[in-house]
């Protein structure tokens, strides 16, 4: 097995980036637009837009796995929040750990930053990933509504 290697992603990741997006957005049965893919990913390697992050999962050169994430206030807290936005790891990689060590990156990131909150949300029908989070997060009672 390849050694997996965490890092911020960088403007030359672009390419393998927008696969693994695509790849993830797939998965969701959801797209976004070229403008979407051009901001977003602005945002993510901008130093001036701090809130919005990603780390990549990188064997022998090659990306294999993103996350996502944001800070944000929280009207309960002093302190900012993390939402983990998005995690994907490709599919001839998981189950070696790859998303267990995206989840930690970000967790050990966000403890830098003086965010002790991580949170995230996922289909409940995604018991692979599910698997995972049972065994590095806690499942809340929370239920998501959204604006029809």
């Amino acid at each position: 097995m390849s050694e997996t290697t965490i890092r911020p992603i960088t403007a030359e990741d672009r390419p393998q980036w927008a696969a693994l997006w695509t790849a993830y957005l797939e998965f969701y049965e959801s797209s976004v637009s070229e403008a979407v893919y051009d901001a977003t990913f602005a945002r993510l390697c901008a130093e001036d837009h701090p809130d919005q992050n990603a780390l990549v999962a990188v064997q022998e050169g090659r990306l294999v796995g993103l996350v996502h994430y944001i800070y944000h206030p929280h009207n309960w807290r002093l302190e900012k929040v993390c939402y983990l936005q998005d995690l994907y790891a490709d599919p001839s990689v998981r189950g070696t750990g790859v998303g267990r060590k995206l989840i930690e990156a970000v967790y050990a990131q966000a403890d830098t930053d003086g965010c002790p909150a991580v949170y995230w949300l996922t289909q409940d029908f995604n018991a692979e990933a599910r698997k995972l989070y049972d065994r590095v997060g806690v499942l809340t009672p929370f239920i998501k509504y959204a604006r029809p």
